[in-house]
């Protein structure tokens, strides 16, 4: 319950203070993130999913049972839901073991997994058990999945459900402790990653080959505390931001305005605590034609 109370009360105040490129105050619709899931026994939680813009919220907030086996999760995309007046269907990709899967499942209203929907668990392949994130930028008909190898090369591929092309990778991302997704478009991605020095900065990777990241600073200390952020959109250009402390089981709540290097705004809203303490965490996404992500 203290999740959701926070998200909530964040929501009015972000959405006033990302909604224009320079940060100025302005009327917006309100905004919400509550980060997703997996807990140790292999239950999906839903925390009443809120997908798209604006925000639409699917099933009751709870686990989702079922989903995955106990202790096997150890890495998430971010988890696609698409609602139905019935429930909603779910999709994303997890690092189980050494291999990373696609997972897809349907659940109903009360968030009970339905036998007789789309559902898979395909393995794509072998080599994962090295990689300290992964992430899924789905725009239009582009799905790009990104993964940061422990070495900190940063690798891309075309994906389609289990099947992955390999379309790039660049080294040196090993100071890199999380990264969070806060724009796609047709010609560019961009994370928002800190680093266990402290550091915040922006990753732009075009949708070009080869592969040749940006990045630009946005603070220089304080933000190695977080070992995951999950971001979402607020506002037009705006993002809001969580950074969960697993140390000390905390998370807490930003108002980040458009990238801007060192000159973006942010503005810290509110913590919550101490109920962040499951092994994984993940972003709960629209289907691409609802969820767009502007922040740079």
């Amino acid at each position: 319950m203290k999740r959701l109370i926070a998200a909530t009360a964040v929501a009015a105040v972000v959405a006033a203070m990302v909604t224009a490129p320079a940060a100025h105050a302005a009327p917006s619709a309100s905004c919400s993130l509550q980060p997703g899931s997996v807990l140790a026994s292999g239950a999906q939680n839903n925390g009443g999913i809120t997908v798209g813009w604006p925000p639409q919220n699917v099933g009751q907030p709870g686990p989702i049972f079922g989903v995955f086996k106990p202790g096997q999760v150890q890495l998430s995309t971010s988890f696609t839901s698409e609602a139905y007046s019935w429930g909603a269907t779910n999709h994303g990709w997890v690092v189980q073991g050494d291999s990373l899967y696609y997972r897809e499942y349907t659940i109903d209203i009360m968030n009970e997994i339905l036998p007789d929907g789309p559902a898979e668990n395909q393995p794509v392949g072998a080599g994962w058990s090295n990689y300290k994130a992964v992430e899924v930028s789905e725009y239009a008909n582009r799905t790009t999945m990104y993964g940061l190898r422990a070495d900190g090369t940063l690798f891309r591929w075309s994906a389609d459900r289990w099947l992955f092309k390999k379309t790039g990778s660049a080294p040196g991302f090993a100071a890199v402790q999380s990264m969070a997704l806060i724009s796609k478009t047709s010609t560019y991605d961009t994370f928002l990653a800190n680093t266990r020095g402290g550091a915040l900065y922006t990753i732009r990777i075009p949708t070009t080959s080869p592969m040749k990241p940006i990045v630009k600073p946005v603070r220089t200390r304080t933000w190695q505390g977080f070992e995951k952020l999950v971001a979402s959109k607020c506002g037009n250009y705006g993002t809001l931001l969580v950074g969960i402390d697993k140390d000390t089981r905390t998370a807490h709540w930003y108002a980040v305005g458009h990238a801007n290097g060192t000159a973006t705004v942010i503005n810290h809203l509110s913590a919550s605590g101490p109920s962040f303490g499951d092994p994984v965490y993940f972003r709960w996404g629209g289907n691409p034609g609802i969820d767009p992500l502007n922040g740079d």
